[in-house]
């Protein structure tokens, strides 16, 4: 069986967006199951400065998060979209065509 460029490009890509996707939902899980500690104190604007931080922190984590699964998930079309192409090129040899008979 041998495999052609455009399938074996197909199947790296297929493998590099699956492995995005992996690493992103392991690095999600990782975030949602970590320590949170917050800060309780009476004074409000002490309060609200010693939270802006680990927020900003969050924010930037989900940003990275959703470009890396966004990603993933394109690498991952675009190799399936590949895949459907070069399969039927594969596939399909061209057939003799036949003369007409001349009577």
């Amino acid at each position: 069986m041998k495999i052609e460029r455009a399938e074996l490009v197909a199947y790296i890509l297929i493998v590099a967006g699956l492995l995005l996707l992996v690493f992103t939902f392991v690095m999600a899980f990782l975030m949602l199951t970590a320590v949170l500690s917050i800060p309780t104190n009476m004074d409000l604007s002490r309060a609200l400065g010693e939270i802006l931080g680990p927020i900003a922190e969050a924010v930037i984590k989900i940003m990275f998060l959703g470009v890396m699964g966004w990603t993933g998930s394109i690498v991952t079309m675009r190799g399936i979209q590949l895949y459907k192409e070069a399969k039927p090129a594969v596939a399909q040899t061209p057939k003799p065509e036949e003369k007409p008979e001349k009577a």
